[in-house]
């Protein structure tokens, strides 16, 4: 299969890591996540992969909870890079050669983000994992993300869902809800259709980074969206 962009951030929740489970990482769950992944940078594409820790930590719970903001934030960003070091394994026992960068320093177990590092591992053909999201509290995973795909100047995000795409409201409760097949991204930011944040719509919208939104749950998605196919949302500008 063609691929359509060449280099794309793959964007993963921490609950895909999960798998069936409600917290932490599910071996069975990463390895089928690996194997898609091995599959769609077996096209020649170059891949990186910004994933999240939800299923580990939620920093915005636990500071409704009482927690410090940024102590609860930093905690969510270690969590992250439990789930990068997770899927790299999965992704090297594949045979597709890994590199994880984090946004926070620990050198004994990853290498410190440096954008023109990044983009010579992708160049050398590895798939390379982001850890720690923007280093900064506050921020998503999101919209760690959208800063990743504007910085090695990605093609396109692959935000990978539960879901067959954007919805007009919850399919999984509503089992009428509609699909788009297209979206702009201040659709998506008026509309507050929940896709991502408005900080990281906004910074997808300024450098014309568009997003393609499927179910990571279909084989064979990451491949289809990576060739262009009509797998789920596609949010653009206008």
């Amino acid at each position: 299969m063609v691929s359509k962009y060449s280099r794309v951030v793959l964007k993963l929740s921490g609950e895909a890591l999960a798998g069936t489970q409600r917290h932490g990482v599910d071996p069975e769950a990463v390895k089928w996540i690996a194997g898609e992944v091995a599959k769609a940078h077996s096209t020649g594409a170059q891949i990186a992969v910004v994933v999240g820790g939800g299923n580990i930590w939620r920093g915005a719970e636990a500071s409704r909870s009482g927690m410090d903001r940024s102590t609860a934030d930093h905690a969510g960003m270690l969590a992250t890079v439990i789930n990068a070091i997770a899927l790299q394994d999965a992704l090297e026992r594949s045979g597709v050669p890994t590199r994880v960068l984090t946004a926070i320093e620990m050198r004994q177990i990853a290498e410190p983000y440096i954008r023109r590092r990044a983009i010579r591992h992708l160049e050398k053909g590895r798939v390379v994992v982001f850890g720690a999201g923007t280093g900064n509290p506050f921020f998503s995973t999101d919209t760690a993300a959208a800063l990743r795909a504007a910085e090695i100047e990605a093609d396109a995000i692959l935000m990978a869902k539960r879901v067959d795409g954007v919805f007009d409201c919850d399919p999984l409760t509503h089992p009428h809800a509609t699909l788009f097949e297209r979206l702009s991204f201040m659709d998506v930011i008026n509309r507050g259709l929940g896709v991502m944040d408005s900080t990281a719509a906004s910074l997808c919208n300024d450098n014309n980074i568009p997003i393609v939104v499927f179910n990571l749950l279909k084989e064979g998605n990451i491949e289809a969206a990576l060739a262009g196919h009509a797998v789920g949302t596609y949010i653009g500008r206008d």
